[in-house]
């Protein structure tokens, strides 16, 4: 019998970036419907894979907090209500990070083919956990989330004109992309358009922009 969760593989950052970037190109395609814009509205997404978001309470367990989960079988994103008071960006985050579940890690086949849902078909998402394959699965939903909200190219497109190595103009990106400071500050290192030494808020050219292949400047 199939299995609703997938066995765990390894992703590379480029491969998850591709799927973050098919989706978005799908959208587009399907029409001004669900044309991505910025800032982004990830219930959007949700909405052109057919899945179900909701609000609700959820309790915490004995492992601790429980930001959100999501019910394959049910085919529906269960957010926890105590995140409403969090910024807008962390939200959208945190909704994105359930989607790329759905697309990493679901049988989608076996979801949408299954009529009955246990309680060990859900996916539980928290913090940091001591389990490395457990960390590896949620690092990849994480990076898949920002790969949706933070596209290379509306980067791109957004850093023109600005100097990314001042925290202003860093501010501004972040308020018309709609994320938090520090996930775009992550996506930002990780794409090595920038560098902050651990401990410091000092901002350095990244290892792109020292080798010619992107300007800092726009």
């Amino acid at each position: 019998m199939a299995r609703v969760f997938k066995e765990y593989r390894y992703y590379t950052k480029e491969e998850i970036e591709y799927r973050a970037n098919n989706i978005l190109r799908r959208m587009h395609r399907r029409g001004s419907q669900f044309a991505p814009s910025w800032p982004f509205d990830a219930s959007l997404v949700a909405d052109f894979l057919d899945l179900g978001v909701v609000w609700d309470y959820i309790p915490p367990d004995e492992y601790g907090h429980i930001a959100a989960r999501i019910l394959p079988l049910q085919q529906q994103i269960e957010i926890n209500e105590a995140i409403l008071d969090k910024p807008q960006g962390f939200q959208e985050s945190t909704l994105a990070h359930e989607i790329g579940h759905w697309v990493l890690h679901v049988n989608q086949e076996v979801a949408e083919g299954s009529a009955e849902a246990s309680e060990e078909d859900l996916f539980v998402c928290r913090g940091k956990t001591n389990l490395p394959q457990l960390e590896s699965i949620e690092w990849q939903a994480q990076y898949f989330a920002s790969c949706l909200l933070m596209p290379r190219h509306v980067l791109e497109e957004k850093s023109q004109e600005r100097d990314l190595t001042r925290w202003r103009h860093l501010y501004e990106i972040r308020e018309e992309l709609g994320v938090s400071i520090s996930n775009l500050v992550n996506r930002l290192q990780d794409l090595k358009w920038i560098i902050i030494p651990q401990g410091t808020r000092q901002i350095y050219p990244g290892e792109a922009v020292v080798n010619g292949e992107m300007r800092l400047f726009g």
